[in-house]
């Protein structure tokens, strides 16, 4: 088969599309054949060595969906969705690639209303969100600020949305704010952290947010300055060197909770039950992605470089 494979993280030089063997399911796994295979930021930083217990040679890739075409006969020619998993794409092969091999049960069937490449931009952004919509509580009538507009902001407004939360995005660039406005999703401008708690009380009836979300990693001290009491802020990045200066005082006086967010600590396994979690919400209360870029497989080395120059666009592999 084909795949995208490098010999040595640290640059994209070592990355290649090569000829290697289809692998084979053992006991209790399946092999699927990929229709279509996200390419997620979080790839790009493992060819680059930002993962330092990845092993290679190594097949990149997190997120899938396909066919089973070998595996127990119940799952034959089953439509699926997985990926995302501890360990998947680090330490054993990822989906870049025309086949995958992964246990039995960690995939989820793929939702009707999602076409393969649909599908395959879901996992990572989605699961996180997930994640941390469980773990910091939101609920109906939440207030739920989230601060930022990429793939897991606009995942977990979606998300929360669903559940009836109330949820104002707070981004940087006032033509994203136009433009999420136009979709119907409340956002505002971020101005400086100082005026994030009257900005945040502004976008809700002059009380705070129950839960802050920052999918940015540079928001965290003015959050804990902002969020309600005994509210909870979620974070899923930080600054290259990890640090942050934050005020355990206004943590401590609102009896505030701040929750990690890191969908790698959790198994293929863990994930598909996300997956089939997810698979109930997209029965007409998601909206379906529209906006994402098709490329051969063949051209995923290019798709990789684009990635790495800036490129925002969501880009899908068709093996």
């Amino acid at each position: 088969m084909q795949a995208i494979q490098f010999s040595a993280a640290g640059s994209l030089e070592s990355l290649q599309l090569n000829d290697v063997p289809t692998p084979v399911a053992g006991a209790d796994e399946v092999l699927v054949e990929v229709r279509a295979a996200g390419l997620n930021p979080s790839d790009l930083k493992n060819v680059l060595g930002r993962f330092p217990y990845t092993t290679t040679p190594r097949i990149p890739g997190r997120d899938f969906s396909g066919v089973i075409v070998e595996g127990p006969e119940e799952l034959l020619g089953k439509a699926v969705w997985g990926g995302t998993g501890k360990g998947f794409s680090f330490t054993q092969d990822g989906c870049h690639a025309q086949y995958v091999v992964v246990p039995a049960n960690a995939i989820a069937l793929k939702p009707g209303s999602l076409t393969f490449v649909q599908a395959a931009t879901f996992g990572v952004p989605y699961i996180t969100a997930w994640d941390a919509l469980e773990r910091s509580k939101v609920k109906a009538g939440t207030r739920f600020l989230v601060i930022g507009a990429g793939a897991v902001a606009r995942a977990a407004q979606a998300l929360a949305r669903a559940r009836g939360a109330n949820v104002v995005l707070g981004v940087r660039r006032a033509e994203v704010v136009q433009e999420l406005q136009t979709q119907g999703i409340s956002a505002f401008q971020l101005s400086d952290a100082d005026q994030l708690a009257e900005q945040a009380q502004d976008s809700f009836a002059q009380q705070s947010p129950e839960v802050i979300f920052d999918t940015t990693g540079f928001w965290l001290p003015a959050a804990v300055n902002t969020v309600a009491a005994f509210g909870r802020v979620a974070v899923i990045a930080a600054p290259m060197d990890g640090m942050i200066n934050m005020s355990a005082l206004n943590l401590y006086r609102r009896g505030g909770s701040v929750i990690g967010v890191n969908s790698l600590l959790y198994s293929l396994e863990d994930c598909a039950k996300m997956l089939e979690q997810l698979s109930e919400a997209f029965e007409g209360k998601l909206p379906i992605p529209e906006s994402f870029t098709e490329l051969p497989l063949s051209e995923a080395v290019a798709a990789y470089r684009r990635v790495d120059e800036g490129g925002a666009e969501k880009i899908v592999l068709i093996p």
